[in-house]
């Protein structure tokens, strides 16, 4: 079967924006509001709101296209009874606080006049207590003609007693999440009428939360069918943390948030730096221990064995998400004697996302140094300028231009070219383009010596396009020195915790 997957993602750089914690703009007025929010500069709860809203989206919409981002994945923006919106009220409904279907109309508008994709995260393994057809099963207990849609065990439900059994199936026990039934046909093709019906309203894609506890047989490949009889360049893709081989076959997904490269990217570029408190809670997120370049390519040759190359062009590539701490804490950030050693760190992981094949992703307030611990600490509101780390807004600004102006740093090919101690050195080829990569990640310069062999007689690469202080030198066999030499051997001084690219 050919495997057939979107191709602007394999374009694409992602921004994941949290809604009630990225900006809150003007609300319009006889717009449905609220005046008890939590101070938009205090350290976030976990159930206050701070009043981020989409209209705060379209005004940012600006600084986003100039960064480069050309896709915004969002965390759940329907009707909700939590600041992250993962408990759904109504799948037709925009969260009033957000601004409601309106503003939702609007955003998209906008963003698509910008050649910004717009992605929804779809929550449809469970519901809330708050979903109408739950709370009729509440209200009328095996009366309800809804009794069905969910799992129920006994009588009488208990949603808030937890000295009393639920007596109906939630997501990881948690009573405030009633799972679907999705072996009811009706439960079906509620879901399935959800994803088409916002397809047709123009969004682009769907992240799919926990697609890997829905159990129904075919239930996935026929969410993919008929949101693709719509638009056959939706994006389709999952949260899955370990191996998603399952879900990768070309029938489901296009990709899932891509976890596995996080652990390889930070276990290498933050190694014993990783601050395990801050990721021991989590079974499926290990970015320890540490790994030194020959580790660290071994997991990547894995990984990339691991599915076909079309679906390795659009996986969902990340640092950190709401789910997990920021890199930045993770990497000893929020220590002020490793807070140096921390930002370098991230600047390493960044270098390697940004050249990885895939989409990157950027979890919003990462390009301005926003740090963060474990939920709620994750998702704080996005900083004003004058808080900004000047640093890493500008090199987030480089990467996203070298990627979108090299092919080969998109599609190429990707072959490692070296791996020794901390340094890890691979090249992108597309045709005749070549990109070169190296990353220096202890804190000695190293010298590198490596013979390039690439496919066909492409030109190798004359200059460095990312990066300070690298010397480098391409020479033939004899020792002569060559730029454009085919196949020569690459002579390169990485700097102590450095990296740069070549193209």
């Amino acid at each position: 079967m050919q495997i057939r997957t979107p191709e602007w993602v394999k374009h694409a750089v992602f921004y994941q924006i949290f809604p009630d914690r990225f900006a809150k703009g003007k609300v319009p007025s006889g717009t449905v509001t609220s005046r008890s929010l939590e101070s938009w500069e205090a350290m976030p709860t976990l159930q206050g709101y701070k009043g981020g809203n989409l209209w705060g989206v379209i005004e940012k919409l600006d600084y986003l296209q100039n960064l480069g981002i050309n896709a915004i994945y969002f965390t759940p923006i329907f009707q909700s009874a939590c600041n992250h919106r993962y408990h759904t009220h109504d799948y037709y409904q925009i969260d009033p606080l957000l601004g409601g279907n309106a503003a939702f109309e609007q955003l998209l508008t906008a963003a698509h006049q910008r050649q910004i994709k717009i992605v929804l995260d779809g929550v449809f393994n469970h519901a809330s207590r708050g979903f109408f057809f739950f709370n009729d099963i509440l209200e009328n207990g095996p009366h309800s003609p809804w009794v069905d849609w969910f799992k129920i065990e006994d009588w009488p439900l208990c949603p808030y007693d937890g000295d009393r059994p639920a007596n109906y199936v939630s997501w990881a026990g948690n009573r405030a999440l009633p799972e679907f039934n999705h072996d009811n046909p009706d439960v079906r093709e509620y879901i399935m009428r959800v994803g088409e019906y916002w397809i047709a309203q123009g969004i682009d894609g769907w992240r799919l939360d926990v697609p890997n506890c829905v159990k129904t047989p075919g239930f996935w490949q026929e969410f993919r069918d008929r949101v693709k009889a719509i638009n056959p360049e939706a994006y389709i893709v999952g949260e899955i943390w370990d191996d998603a081989s399952e879900w990768l076959d070309g029938t489901q997904f296009d990709g899932v948030m891509n976890y596995r490269f996080t652990e390889a990217n930070v276990a290498f570029t933050a190694g014993d730096r990783v601050q395990i408190e801050y990721v021991r809670h989590h079974s499926s997120f290990q970015p320890y221990p540490a790994l030194d370049a020959a580790g660290y390519a071994a997991k990547i040759e894995h990984l990339l064995a691991l599915y076909p190359w079309e679906i390795q062009l659009t996986q969902l590539n990340l640092l950190d998400s709401h789910d997990t701490a920021r890199l930045l804490a993770i990497a000893g950030g929020e220590k002020e004697d490793s807070l140096e050693e921390a930002r370098s760190s991230v600047k390493l992981a960044t270098l390697l996302l940004f050249t990885f094949p895939g989409a990157p992703s950027v979890y919003y307030g990462d390009e301005v140094g926003l740090a963060g611990g474990i939920d709620p600490d994750c998702r704080r509101a996005f900083p004003p300028e004058a808080e900004w780390h000047g640093v890493t807004l500008d090199y987030h600004y480089q990467l996203i231009k070298l990627r979108h102006t090299y092919p080969a740093l998109r599609i190429g090919k990707y072959r490692t070219l070296f791996a020794e101690g901390g340094v890890y050195a691979f090249a992108r080829q597309l045709g005749n383009e070549v990109a070169i990569v190296a990353v220096n990640v202890s804190t000695e310069p190293k010298q590198i010596s490596c013979e390039v062999k690439l496919e066909g007689n492409p030109q190798l690469p004359e200059r460095i396009v990312y990066g300070v202080g690298i010397t480098f030198s391409w020479q033939n066999r004899d020792g002569s020195e060559e730029f454009t030499a085919i196949a020569p051997i690459l002579s390169l001084l990485v700097p102590a915790r450095s990296g740069l690219v070549l193209a």
